[in-house]
């Protein structure tokens, strides 16, 4: 009696981290040129760029390198490499996860900055002048998930968790708003947030 022949198997080559943060690259250069065919500015109307922009809920939100916000953005990190190490259960290499995660950003900077989320934003939040991301703004935030996921993948499982709590307890204390907070405001917004929000 024969045995059956083995079922022929696809090798994937594992994806180093120098080629995935290539491919990062370019993934956040196609999101930051949709975006600019949006009509969004290279750099903030003011003329200047600063590294660090401490206003909130004025027209230069948004519109600096990094902000209050930008930490959420690392939070993005984070999360994206437990959802995708659960979903893929080690079957992908931290690199592949990697650049899955940046088309993932990538995707919500273009959404975010649609009229569609921009006018959510300034209807049902406190952000009333927010008109979107600068170019350079939004570049700053797809890098900051990238540190994000590149930390996870670095540190015991139990820092990432402390770091990402200490980060929303810090943020709602010094603006009154964080990650968790701007998801329950976008999804489904509650009237004594936004008015607590305000009082700050």
């Amino acid at each position: 009696m024969l045995e059956p022949m083995p079922r022929p198997t696809l090798a994937i080559p594992r994806l180093s981290l120098p080629v995935a943060l290539l491919l990062c690259v370019g993934i956040v250069a196609v999101a930051e040129w949709v975006i600019h065919a949006m009509g969004h500015p290279l750099i903030c109307k003011c003329g200047y760029v600063k590294i660090w922009y401490g206003g909130r809920g004025d027209s230069q939100m948004s519109q600096h390198l990094t902000d209050w916000y930008t930490y959420s953005h690392i939070l993005h990190g984070i999360i994206f490499y437990w959802l995708l190490s659960v979903v893929f259960r080690g079957h992908l290499s931290v690199a592949a996860r990697l650049v899955i995660a940046s088309l993932i950003e990538g995707g919500w900077e273009v959404f975010e900055n649609s009229p569609f989320i921009i006018n959510r934003y300034r209807a049902q939040t406190v952000s009333r002048d927010y008109f979107g991301d600068s170019i350079v703004n939004s570049t700053g935030d797809i890098l900051a998930m990238l540190v994000g996921f590149l930390l996870a993948s670095r540190l015991p499982a139990w820092v990432t968790v402390v770091l990402l709590i200490a980060t929303e307890v810090i943020l709602l204390a010094l603006i009154r708003d964080n990650l968790t907070l701007n998801i329950i405001m976008l999804i489904h917004p509650v009237d004594w947030i936004k008015q607590w929000q305000m009082g700050g």
